[in-house]
């Protein structure tokens, strides 16, 4: 296991830079999770860690040396691909194996890894076999096995989880959790997927446009975004936005009514986003936010998601599944002030 650190990375191709000075410090044994829509630079600095793309500038730590003109094989690294990259005229066996095909151990020492490795995984009774006699969950975990074997420093996992259905997914994302519980080495993981980010990470990076937005925990960048970006990006769904003005330290709503906010970083008057999340929105006889009419509804259950036509502009609503507000009613809504968000409406950072 090993601490990890991102100083000032840049990444050029040309006179492009698509990675604008990334910093970031990865503790012993942790579970960092990278997040960001298509082409925001995540599998990009993935692979930099890795030695598969050169360092334009910045300098990339593993366990207090600096490795940037080290070939991949000499970092201590181990990554695990959206490609399962396994060959499929080898056994389960084999395929770990060949993690260590470079490796000084002994055979017994070896062959002692592997069991070790298919036990940890839950594959012993399947080492015999072939690839083709695998599910697409037990394939990806022989490629889990063929990196952990080596035993490395730190794991890198490019989107592992995005050629599984559904189902598959959420069992292997609880089962990458469990192997980290049970072996800790430090775990740099990349996804599209905000649901994959929260459910499995210590901490995660949200980036963007080769920038870092935020970095947290997943109740800290959920409860405390810190720019719209963030707040729309993480949660399912989206955190809602209304614009509002902001006077005498009061937020005023497009339909007139004035909420007192504590805790504004600015008494400026002025325009500003207000965020509020659709679990966070309840009906209200009194001390209404927003009032719309509903125009669709979402069964999902034990909750209905509606969606309501409001001055501000259209709304998402998690409401009771039992009872939902009928497609045409109107509806009062309200919400703790506590669970309100201010942003700058020309920056996006938060005010509050």
């Amino acid at each position: 296991m090993a601490q990890l650190a991102l100083r000032n990375l840049v990444k050029r191709y040309g006179s492009t830079e698509v990675l604008h000075g990334i910093n970031l410090e990865v503790a012993d044994g942790e579970f960092v999770v990278f997040v960001g829509p298509s082409g925001c630079g995540k599998s990009t600095t993935l692979r930099m860690i890795a030695g598969l793309e050169e360092v334009s500038d910045g300098v990339i730590e593993i366990g207090g040396r600096e490795v940037n003109h080290l070939e991949p094989k000499e970092r201590d690294i181990a990554m695990v691909f959206q490609n399962y990259a396994i060959y499929p005229h080898m056994s389960v066996r084999k395929n770990i194996a060949f993690g260590l095909r470079s490796s000084k151990m002994s055979k017994p020492d070896k062959a002692r890894r592997i069991e070790e490795v298919a036990g940890i995984l839950s594959m012993t009774e399947l080492l015999e076999r072939k690839p083709s006699q695998l599910s697409g969950g037990q394939r990806q975990r022989v490629a889990i096995g063929r990196a952990m074997v080596r035993d490395p420093s730190v794991f890198l996992f490019d989107e592992p989880l995005s050629n599984l259905d559904a189902q598959l997914r959420t069992q292997m994302r609880l089962e990458i959790k469990k192997l980290h519980q049970r072996v800790g080495n430090t775990i740099v993981f990349v996804t599209h997927d905000q649901v994959e980010a929260m459910t499995m990470a210590d901490r995660i990076v949200i980036m963007k446009d080769g920038r870092i937005q935020q970095v947290g925990t997943p109740d800290e960048v959920y409860h405390r975004p810190q720019n719209t970006f963030v707040a729309r990006f993480i949660g399912a769904p989206s955190m809602n936005m209304l614009d509002a003005e902001m006077s005498d330290g009061r937020v005023i709503m497009p339909q007139g009514q004035a909420i007192q906010l504590g805790g504004l970083t600015t008494a400026q008057p002025g325009r500003i986003t207000l965020g509020v999340r659709p679990d966070d929105l309840v009906p209200v006889e009194s001390d209404m936010l927003i009032q719309g009419k509903v125009t669709v509804r979402e069964p999902l259950g034990s909750e209905t998601l509606i969606y309501v036509d409001t001055p501000g502009g259209e709304i998402v609503v998690k409401a009771d599944g039992r009872k939902p507000p009928a497609v045409g009613e109107v509806v009062r809504l309200g919400a703790d002030p506590a669970n309100l968000h201010v942003f700058d409406r020309e920056t996006g950072m938060v005010l509050r």
